[in-house]
């Protein structure tokens, strides 16, 4: 008996052709959680819907993406999708081609926080521009919250061990239900009318339906409106609201909103302490450096008065009066040396000097001095000066020197 034998292909074509041919599965609609997620940078999404009894892998392209879907897809989403389940042949695997995706249960609540969202953000409700700042010390804290529960405790814990001096004004709000929504918008009014410094609005934790209230549009446009700074504080870290976008300010938990909104009074006085030191050291500083300067005006100041310029030029005069003497002193040193040399030069011309040494002045008649022998004859008479007196004599001879012979007249 011959088998018949077909190629992989083959058999994949007949399966799909099994699947083309049930008009079931050409317009099925589907609901499961959304796993494995993944928006491919052509536009098409893939992902797998599932339930607890099985899985499907589905892909909507991305033509179907503007008149089938209306949100962001999100993990762990209940969605309903409709759509046809058919064989992609090259891999042998079938899957849901989807032509709409809409939200289920807790998708629907998605699906309108996300257009909400949209339409709120285009608003420009979201801007950066329309945050106010949160008061750096802040003396009136304004909690719109549930009355009982451990969002006020813990704000109230936290907020007076930060600053024990803080005065917190509670608003008793309705935080989940149909009337809650109402009750936190006339929470945020009588506070804002109360004057509080800043506010926090929020609640604990719980499911998006327990949330949902701070999701509507009229929380939202009365956290816009309102002139005092809101912290939002709505749930725990992962929960997000459409109130944390239009916030002033949005903390993971109502305990950070605390930390937020009030100033830790011990760091603040550490930080005091700090500044004042640095400030006391920055003013000794500033005052020495101040007197530096100070002395050192003076010392010009006196230098360049009157009396300072007085001062300067007699010390200059009485300078140039050492000076003065001092030159004199040396001039006068100078001729004493000089005339003392001419002193000697002079004793050393002199006729009486001679005579001290022994020598005589020899003179006529009428006192004219004899230096020549040939203006004296023999019986002349000339006086002869000594170193004490005189003496005449007679001339007895006379003989004239020369250095070649010596000759004698009588």
């Amino acid at each position: 008996m011959q088998k018949n034998i077909y190629s992989v292909g083959q058999l994949n074509s007949y399966i799909r052709n099994m699947f083309s041919q049930d008009f079931l599965l050409h317009s099925v609609y589907v609901q499961g959680e959304i796993s494995n997620l993944k928006y491919h940078s052509s536009g098409h999404i893939y992902f797998t819907l599932k339930d607890e009894k099985g899985c499907i892998a589905c892909i909507m392209f991305a033509g179907n993406r503007t008149a089938g879907l209306r949100f962001r897809l999100e993990e762990g989403m209940q969605i309903i999708v409709g759509g046809t389940v058919d064989v992609y042949e090259r891999d042998g695997k079938y899957q849901l081609y989807a032509r709409t995706i809409q939200a289920s249960g807790n998708g629907q609540l998605a699906e309108r926080f996300e257009l909400l969202k949209q339409r709120l953000s285009e608003m420009g409700m979201f801007s950066e521009e329309y945050k106010q700042p949160i008061p750096g010390f802040v003396r009136t804290l304004g909690v719109v919250t549930a009355p009982t529960g451990a969002a006020i405790r813990d704000i109230i814990q936290i907020a007076t061990r930060r600053n024990p001096y803080v005065q917190i004004v509670l608003y008793p709000a309705i935080v989940q239900g149909d009337m809650a929504a109402a009750s936190i918008v006339k929470g945020i009014r009588a506070l804002e009318e109360y004057g509080v410094d800043v506010m926090i609005v929020g609640r604990g934790g719980g499911s998006m339906e327990d949330l949902w209230a701070f999701n509507e549009e009229i929380v939202a446009e009365a956290v816009f409106n309102c002139r005092v700074p809101i912290i939002s504080a709505v749930g725990h870290e992962t929960d997000t609201t459409i109130c944390d976008y239009v916030a002033d300010l949005r903390a993971p938990t109502p305990s950070a909103a605390a930390e937020l909104a009030v100033l830790d009074m011990h760091a603040f006085d550490a930080r005091l302490l700090e500044t004042e030191e640095r400030i006391r050291r920055h003013m000794v500083r500033h005052v020495r450096e101040r007197r530096n300067e100070l002395e050192r005006r003076k010392l010009l100041l006196e230098r360049l008065s009157p009396a300072g310029r007085i001062h300067e030029k007699k010390m200059n005069l009485i300078r140039l009066e050492e000076e003065l003497g001092r030159a004199m002193q040396g001039k006068i040193d100078d001729r004493r040396h000089q005339l003392s040399l001419l002193i000697q030069w002079i004793k050393g011309l002199s006729p009486l000097d001679k005579l001290n040494q022994g020598y005589c002045f020899v003179s006529d008649g009428n006192g004219r001095p004899l230096s020549d022998v040939k203006r004296m004859q023999a019986g002349d008479v000339v006086t002869i000066s000594m170193k004490n007196g005189e003496a005449e004599a007679e001339i007895l001879r006379t003989k004239t020197m020369r250095r070649e012979n010596h000759e004698e007249r009588e």
